[in-house]
């Protein structure tokens, strides 16, 4: 079993998750971090779980243990290295940028990953890591997209068959300028309804 790693009892668990939610999104990860490793995880797998490098998640557990508070408030020298140790110069970003505007080699869309790859790629670098691939994502302006929701049920005969429906309907409109065309439709006829039994009142 995983050796779980040690967190000092600056704050409780429930102080941390609250900081964690009402924290601005620079922040929310380090509290997130500091949260899930107070509930039981362990850092490998909170890590893993919120997205970004095991070596930064440790160097949080390490400021957090010797300077409280303070280590997630004051991120000043932190931001500096981090900005001294960009990994794509000024040139390189706006090629990135241009990249964005099609679809990567897959054909899907832009994630933390391929992000990562290809600054391997751009820069001959042996191994980037997702985190980095969202940094450069957000600091280009991009934000997490969510697929629409699909329903389990869906039949792609049945929306073929309605959009051949919005076509037939058109064709009707032109045909008879003058008459109003309607599409009308229902649903489960209201059948097998079973009122609620109650006692009526009579005046």
């Amino acid at each position: 079993m995983p050796k779980k790693v040690h967190l000092e009892k600056h704050l409780s668990a429930e102080e941390l998750k609250r900081r964690y939610i009402h924290a601005s999104e620079v922040k929310s990860r380090r509290w997130h971090l500091l949260w899930m490793v107070c509930s039981g995880w362990t850092l490998k797998k909170a890590a893993e779980a919120i997205a970004i490098n095991y070596d930064y998640a440790k160097e949080i557990i390490h400021k957090y243990n010797n300077q409280g508070i303070e280590a997630l408030q004051n991120r000043r020298k932190m931001v500096r290295r981090r900005h001294k140790n960009a990994l794509l110069n000024a040139e390189a970003l706006e090629k990135l940028r241009q990249a964005f505007k099609k679809r990567p080699e897959d054909g899907g869309i832009w994630t933390e990953p391929k992000v990562a790859r290809w600054i391997e790629q751009e820069t001959g670098r042996e191994k980037v890591w997702a985190q980095r691939g969202w940094d450069y994502l957000k600091r280009l302006n991009y934000s997490p997209q969510i697929p629409r929701p699909k329903h389990y049920k869906d039949d792609k005969n049945e929306q073929e068959a309605l959009k051949k429906l919005s076509i037939r309907v058109m064709e009707l409109q032109q045909k008879y300028p003058d008459a109003k065309v309607e599409v009308w439709s229902f649903d489960e006829h209201r059948l097998g309804l079973k009122p609620i039994m109650r006692r009526v009142g009579h005046l």
